[in-house]
């Protein structure tokens, strides 16, 4: 009986997980879905002078991206800048909202501002980074002591790559 318990607990998270992104960050409707992949990797922060204290301050991330399989298909950095074998593509925050999971970084909804080659990357026209888990600003030990040192702090998401709405 616990077992069964513990899986109907298990299958209402997951898709109150999948509902939660459609309320978070909604998809735009008709776009169709090109990849998605699991990021694993860091949140890189820096700790700077900020009015007239000290706060971490966010540089970039820095993630490993992996098809289904587990296979290591591609890369995730400053930008924000996603690259594959057969292209690129660097986008701008279109909309946030606060992760549902405690300490994860927001969700994000993400146009394209550039695309290089071909392939997934060139038919982006969205980037959805949801399910995050981690990655979040250090809460202390930034000061005057610490200035210009950096906190890289573990991290994953789903990105979803989207093309135009149809």
């Amino acid at each position: 009986m616990r077992r069964i318990a513990c899986c109907l607990i298990a299958t209402l998270a997951v898709s109150n997980v999948a509902y939660a992104a459609d309320e978070l960050v909604p998809a735009p409707k008709g776009a169709p879905l090109l990849l998605e992949v699991d990021a694993d990797g860091v949140q890189i922060y820096a700790c700077e002078a900020k009015d007239q204290g000290f706060a971490w301050v966010f540089k970039a991330p820095e993630a490993n991206l992996f098809d289904k399989q587990g296979r290591q298909i591609g890369t995730h950095f400053a930008g924000p800048s996603w690259k594959f074998a057969d292209g690129s593509v660097v986008g701008e925050v279109a909309a946030r909202a606060d992760a549902p999971a405690r300490g994860a970084i927001p969700w994000l909804l993400l146009k394209p501002k550039s695309h290089e080659g071909a392939g997934v990357a060139a038919n982006t026209a969205f980037i959805r980074r949801i399910d995050t888990r981690g990655g979040a600003a250090p809460t202390a030990g930034c000061d005057a002591a610490h200035k210009g040192e950096q906190a890289r702090i573990r991290y994953s998401a789903l990105y979803q790559f989207l093309g135009a709405a149809k």
